[in-house]
């Protein structure tokens, strides 16, 4: 009786920092209603649900308070990091291939190209600037990645919910370099088209930031900081159309969730 749950900070060393995920094991398969209501309970950004399967891997699913999503890379960083080793996940995304490597987690994702908006629409409304702040705007997939011309702007953002929404709901602002040594980029993530209005540090951003930059600077290596008020730090590499992210853990609670999960079928 009851089911094994930990919070994780991703991407940061230090407790209270980064991007909390809750990470539930599961003997079996749950239903999508009791998962959603799990990931509702703890009122994280996202919950992970991970599963082992008879051939070792194990099936990975995310939830945020109010819907799943395809891919989320701080939640899977988090679960790696409570299994340790090397893990396979099976997920909405494809497979995921993720390992503990020198006191940190690497994570092999599939990369999110951005093209951009050639005759954008005046954004600068929706994060509380002025229109000279904004350099250009990208589409990629979902996202929407707006940049802005100094990292000192993308802390400065105060975002409007509703025109962040009329925008598609999933919007990455970023700066490049970022205003601290070694940092690539400055971003800030807001998603509340998933019931997120501001995502502390989120690996699948960095999906669509890291080939980005390696479009402006024919590198494949990069640091990324998210500069919301938690803060995290995200390695990225770019591989083909993969991309390898890296980040530390750091877990703060661990306890039994005292529910099970009802029998499917």
């Amino acid at each position: 009786m009851g089911q094994r749950i930990s919070v994780v900070d991703a991407f940061t060393a230090e407790p209270f920092r980064g991007n909390p995920a809750g990470v539930c094991v599961l003997e079996r398969p749950a239903p999508e209603a009791w998962m959603q209501a799990v990931a509702t309970e703890m009122n994280l950004s996202e919950t992970a649900f991970v599963v082992p399967r008879a051939d070792g891997d194990h099936d990975l699913r995310w939830f945020t308070p109010t819907t799943e999503v395809p891919l989320c890379g701080h939640a899977t960083l988090a679960s790696t990091h409570v299994l340790g080793g090397e893990r396979r996940f099976h997920t909405l995304s494809g497979v995921l291939i993720c390992r503990v490597a020198d006191g940190a987690v690497e994570m092999d994702f599939p990369a999110t190209a951005v093209e951009p908006v050639a005759d954008p629409p005046d954004v600068s409304g929706a994060f509380g600037l002025t229109q000279d702040r904004v350099v250009g705007v990208w589409s990629a997939e979902a996202w929407r990645l707006i940049e802005l011309a100094t990292a000192a702007d993308v802390r400065a953002v105060v975002p409007d919910r509703e025109a962040i929404l009329e925008l598609g709901g999933e919007v990455i602002v970023v700066a490049t370099p970022g205003d601290e040594p070694g940092i690539d980029s400055a971003s800030r993530v807001f998603v509340p088209g998933a019931g997120i209005d501001e995502d502390p540090v989120t690996g699948a951003a960095h999906c669509v930031i890291a080939p980005w930059l390696q479009q402006r600077t024919g590198r494949d290596e990069f640091v990324g900081r998210q500069v919301s008020t938690r803060g995290g730090t995200v390695g990225m590499r770019v591989d083909g159309d993969r991309v390898i992210l890296r980040g530390q853990a750091v877990t703060v609670l661990e306890g039994t969730l005292w529910t099970d999960p009802p029998l499917l079928g």
